[in-house]
Order: structure tokens, then sequence, then C-alpha cells
């Protein structure tokens, strides 16, 4: 797995910690943490509610150009 930078990006500039990410997805703060670093893969619910949150697209935040 690769590092979500897309996502750690779009949390910073929201001006938002993995904390308060993690407080309005649902999640914990290291879940949170797991996907930016690329150790854990979210389920689709936990992707929609990230992208809802950051008020990005699925594409936006988890498409892969390989």
């Amino acid at each position: 797995m690769e590092k979500n930078l897309k996502l750690k990006s779009a949390r910073a500039a929201m001006d938002m910690s993995q904390q308060e990410l993690a407080e309005k997805v649902g999640v914990s703060r290291q879940h949170i943490n797991a996907i930016e670093i690329g150790k854990e893969n979210p389920t689709l619910n936990v992707c929609i509610s990230i992208c809802k949150t950051l008020n990005k697209t699925l594409d936006e935040i988890f498409w892969c150009d390989k």
C-alpha cells in the first residue's frame, strides 16, 4: 500500500487534525493515521464519510494513477 498524501493534504488544507477528522467520520485517530501512512485500506463507507467531511470526491482522495 502507498501513503495517502491526498488525504493528508486535503485534511491539512481544512486545518483539521487527524483527531478532528476521526471524530467527524466516526473512527479512531489511529485508523485515520493508518490510512494516511498506507497501513490500512478504509471501507467504502469510511471513504465516503471522509470525502463528505473534506468536501472532496472519492476520485480526488482515493484514486490511484497506476
